[in-house]
């Protein structure tokens, strides 16, 4: 019999409010601390995690795996061979819920190929929060993951987005590296309606977090400051 997978949510960065047990309920840290096997994108960053989580045996006995943009998809099935032979697992992202705009999907995919139970835990999501907290429509969303860094076929791409936001008020996400925040909100303000709806979250979950929702015509650019933060940018056409 096959062991279980488990999709176990991380915080979102170190200074969460409240500390690990305001984001991870009792039972999720309670089951990660009891598990020996894990897969997450670092080994390092894991480690820290299950230091958090309080894990009774060493952190040197536990079998830690990584799995990252880098890993081939031939090196899956190696990935999943400990939970086939019965052991139950851990699948952990570098911040959020794992499998969701994270390679850990790749995982989770070949686990029901091969009949192993996946279990999904509570845990923060940037994309949820920073959807709940904007305003925008919550009955219509749609997240992109990362959009083009070349500047033209990036406008290109956000006035299609906006085009599709207008006509079926349908909420956009999407997420950009925190080294090309500005150039992203810049090309936001540049390229949108006046009228368009525009939210972003820095840092959610955590002690420094923002959450501005403005209309582009006049957005505060002065009171968000996104220099290497994590964010999350959302838009809805007017």
């Amino acid at each position: 019999m096959s062991g279980t997978l488990y999709l176990i949510p991380n915080t979102l960065g170190t200074n969460t409010r409240g500390g690990l047990p305001a984001v991870l309920p009792e039972d999720v840290r309670n089951v990660a601390a009891g598990l020996r096997y894990f897969v997450g994108e670092q080994a390092k960053s894991t480690r820290a995690f299950l230091k958090g989580v309080g894990v009774s045996t060493p952190i040197q006995e536990i079998d830690i795996r990584e799995l990252n943009v880098n890993t081939p998809e031939a090196a899956i099935d190696s990935l999943l061979a400990p939970m086939l032979a019965g052991v139950d697992g851990g699948l952990v992202s570098e911040a959020g819920c794992p499998a969701v705009a994270d390679p850990g999907a790749l995982l989770v995919r070949r686990a029901h190929e091969k009949g192993v139970r996946v279990v999904p835990f509570v845990g923060p999501s940037s994309i949820l929060l920073a959807l709940m907290a904007s305003g925008l429509n919550g009955q219509s969303f749609a997240f992109h993951g990362y959009l083009p860094t070349d500047a033209a076929e990036r406008a290109k791409r956000l006035r299609e987005l906006e085009q599709r936001s207008r006509k079926e008020k349908q909420t956009q996400i999407f997420i950009e590296t925190p080294y090309r925040n500005k150039a992203m909100l810049d090309a936001l303000l540049q390229t949108c309606d006046a009228t368009t709806l525009l939210c972003v979250a820095v840092d959610v979950t955590q002690e420094a977090e923002q959450i501005v929702t403005h209309r582009v015509k006049g957005w505060p650019q002065a009171r968000v400051d996104l220099h290497k933060r994590p964010a999350i940018f959302l838009f809805l056409g007017q």
